[in-house]
């Protein structure tokens, strides 16, 4: 009955995620592209395949690019197996086409009615369905339940935060983990929160984000212009709503006459000799922010106008930087001496730092960080991040931190070796979800 009632509201509502998707698509198109796969409806017919479909989905950009080593270890396991992925939003669509081969499939993820997930499943038809992180639809688990296809959790992780809302709905949030077939988590925490609301775990087997390779070349990129540059350069990684207005306005405090545009007499500080990229966590977000550097009375130098030379400092460029591009945070990172964590200085749960890590360049984070409680303890704990009270504190660190050159390079180095230290979990994954998959097939031949 609970679940009836839910289905009835998800039915209800397709008109408004109609509505929804398009205000989205008039900022990014993306979203307008095959709207009718929502509902689970397609209008091209399945090609012939004779190995496994394996479907994975992964919501959004992030979820999309640690998705590619766990891509690259199935295909070593299972060389004929057709790639299906699915997705929730269009920069994790555009991302995620990068890994598909000649045979795979790509379709938006089904709005979560019972119409929408039965056709969806009927038309592709996977062996096994892979979630990535964190989404449980509870339709979607009750069809593929129905249909004996098994459905996974890969690199599960649940805060505190979203335990306590899931408790609070627990009347249709626990049927949806119980359904599931097995739940890896990332770490012990998150295991223990999956157990209260009844999951499956099978095994903790770590994050996939500590197996993604950075791109060496962006990387190597970032650290010429940096050079280039003749000054260090701290970024604010991310960067959410409110926290680029708080960090434009501390800066004001000590920003000389080149980089305001007044003639007051220039500030002795350390952050005064630094240039600052304001790199932004959500692309429809850019113009917004380029707007609000210049109102606060910053010149704004943009990465979509420098193209492959860098940054113009002919005349020396003091202006803040603004991260305007897609698929090059290992670029930032490389151009960047030290990295401060966005949506860790507002009570948003912080962002992922494992990529920053990965790239050498050290994090200063803020009092938040629940989303990724577990990878912040062991970066703080390895010397790769630094932990501070508010973003005022963090500029101050950052500031300290870069005209340190010994203190920079042992965080360097710890960001290599905590790194490497956690490394692994694709291909224990990978393992664990064929192994699932055969057990199944296995299961159905001997009940057929």
């Amino acid at each position: 009955m609970i679940r009836a009632l839910y289905s009835l509201a998800m039915w209800l509502a397709q008109p408004l995620l109609v509505l929804k998707l398009k205000r989205r698509g008039a900022k990014e198109p993306g979203y307008l592209h095959a709207l009718p796969e929502r509902f689970g409806r397609y209008s091209q017919p399945l090609p012939s395949h004779d190995g496994p479909t394996v479907w994975l989905h992964t919501v959004s950009l992030g979820e999309t690019r640690a998705a590619a080593v766990l891509v690259t270890a199935l295909r070593q396991i299972l060389p004929d197996m057709r790639l299906l992925l699915t997705h929730g939003t269009a920069t994790g669509r555009a991302e995620g086409a990068k890994l598909l081969l000649p045979g795979d499939l790509q379709a938006w993820q089904p709005w979560d009615t019972v119409g929408a997930t039965q056709r969806f499943l009927r038309h592709f038809k996977p062996q096994i369905g892979v979630l990535m992180e964190t989404e449980i639809w509870p339709n979607l688990v009750a069809t593929c339940h129905a249909r004996q296809m098994p459905l996974v959790l890969a690199s599960g992780r649940l805060s505190d935060k979203s335990l306590r809302q899931a408790e609070q709905l627990a009347w249709l949030a626990r049927p949806a983990y119980a359904g599931l077939n097995a739940v890896w988590p990332q770490t012990p925490q998150d295991a223990q929160r999956f157990n209260t609301l009844g999951a499956p775990v099978r095994a903790v087997l770590g994050n996939l984000k500590f197996d993604a390779t950075p791109d060496a070349q962006q990387i190597a990129t970032g650290r010429g212009w940096r050079q280039q540059a003749g000054r260090p350069v701290v970024m604010i990684a991310s960067s959410r709503e409110g926290e680029e207005l708080a960090l434009l306005q501390i800066l004001k405090a000590f920003s000389p006459p080149a980089l305001m545009h007044q003639g007051q007499e220039a500030i002795d500080h350390e952050a005064s000799q630094i240039q600052w990229l304001i790199v932004p966590r959500h692309p429809q977000r850019f113009e917004a922010v380029a707007e609000l550097i210049q109102a606060q009375g910053f010149a704004v130098s943009r990465r979509s106008s420098w193209g492959t030379e860098g940054p113009n400092l002919s005349a020396g460029a003091p202006d803040i930087w603004l991260g305007d591009s897609l698929g090059e945070m290992a670029l930032y990172f490389g151009l960047a001496d030290v990295a401060l964590l966005g949506g860790s200085f507002e009570p948003l749960g912080g962002q992922n730092l494992i990529e920053a890590a990965a790239c050498g360049c050290p994090v200063v984070m803020g009092p938040h960080t629940f989303n990724f409680a577990l990878a912040s303890e062991q970066a703080q704990e390895a010397g790769a991040a630094l932990r501070v009270a508010d973003l005022s504190e963090g500029v101050a660190l950052a500031a300290e931190l870069v005209t340190d050159a010994e203190r920079l390079a042992q965080a360097r180095q710890a960001c290599g070796q905590f790194s490497q230290a956690h490394r692994g979990a694709a291909q224990r994954l990978a393992r664990a979800i064929v192994h699932v998959m055969n057990a199944s097939v296995a299961g159905l031949v001997r009940t057929g």
